[in-house]
């Protein structure tokens, strides 16, 4: 005799009448119960959790969402994520957004074009986010002609922005400042500097700083070198640094090419900061245990992501989202990589 196959039915989804009639309520008290209405007695409320936890009911978080005309779900835009510093401010701004009950949808943006940049936004549309947080260049926004739904809260990760947006960002340019200013404080003539990629808005911040600084203390401004952030470019370039006698300090854009730096100075017998002091900025966790431990700038990426989502949380509550903006301040932390230079 053979086998009859066997029939997999699809077992049916809970539905709101199937909790009412659980917990002896209408379907109207356990949709309150669901979107978190207050009017509920407590006894009531916990007899409603309870049939919706024996019956593994979820509720429907669309359905929801068109109820109180909130996704509660904020999108997140980053040119990049190959840099410590946009990855621990998504972390940060994942993790304030979780603390006020958000989701964070994240776009990567591969190209910095208008294109893409368009594309982005039309994505994070389609996937209906509340509130908008983009770490990327302001002029990339005005370019690509953006025009955002009516509502929709924005705040731009950088400093240039102008009035049009919420902004926050960590202060670049003051970071820069402290770094040159601290080794000609310590007696050198002049600070080189190993840039970031051109096109990025921090090392373009931190490269003006650098020169501004030191045309106002009337110190010549050598030719900037530039590398793509990470360590393996500072040893390149940072080779010309290395190999230039006159070179006794240089400022790095990022701590990662500041490693770089060490590697290339060392190969050319240059001690560090017997013979070249070194500034690194962002203060990586790996800084302090450089050898040796490296100066640098501290950049409070945390507190950058905390305040991207005060701002649009307050934007939401019909804010202008400038009370939890502004610039964060940077800090110099000094350790074993800087010193006078040699007699």
């Amino acid at each position: 005799m053979s086998e009859q196959p066997q029939r997999t039915e699809r077992r049916r989804s809970v539905s709101m009448a199937d909790v009412a009639a659980r917990a002896g309520v209408s379907s109207q008290t356990v949709s309150r119960v669901a979107n978190g209405f207050e009017g509920v007695l407590e006894p009531t409320r916990v007899t409603v959790l309870a049939a919706m936890e024996e019956l593994g009911y979820r509720p429907n978080s669309a359905a929801r969402a068109l109820k109180r005309g909130s996704f509660r779900a904020i999108g997140v835009i980053s040119f990049t994520l190959s840099t410590v510093g946009n990855v621990r401010t998504v972390e940060a701004i994942a993790q304030s957004a979780a603390e006020s009950g958000y989701a964070v949808t994240l776009i990567p943006v591969a190209l910095p074009t208008e294109s893409d940049v368009r594309q982005a936004f039309s994505r994070l549309e389609e996937l209906a986010v509340d509130a908008i947080i983009a770490i990327m260049e302001v002029h990339l926004l005005d370019s690509a002609r953006m025009t955002l739904p009516p509502g929709v809260p924005l705040v731009v990760v950088d400093s240039d922005a102008d009035g049009a947006h919420a902004v926050v960002d960590t202060d670049q340019a003051d970071g820069a400042r402290q770094a040159v200013e601290h080794l000609l404080g310590l007696g050198h003539r002049t600070v080189h500097h190993l840039s970031g990629p051109a096109g990025s808005f921090a090392a373009e911040r931190r490269a003006l700083s650098w020169q501004h600084t030191l045309a106002a203390a009337g110190r010549s401004v050598p030719p900037a070198v530039h590398g793509d952030w990470s360590a393996e470019s500072g040893y390149r370039i940072g080779r010309e640094l290395a190999a230039d006698a006159d070179c006794t300090a240089v400022f790095c854009a990022n701590d990662q090419m500041a490693l770089g730096l060490y590697r290339a100075l060392g190969e050319a017998g240059r001690r560090v900061p017997e013979d070249v002091s070194v500034v690194g900025f962002d203060d990586i966790p790996d800084a302090a245990v450089y050898s040796p431990p490296l100066t640098t700038v501290r950049q409070d990426f945390a507190e950058v992501g905390r305040r991207c989502v005060r701002s649009v949380l307050e934007q939401l509550d019909g804010g202008s989202g400038r009370d939890g903006s502004g610039l964060v301040p940077t800090r110099l932390l000094t350790r074993g990589s800087t010193s006078a230079p040699a007699a």
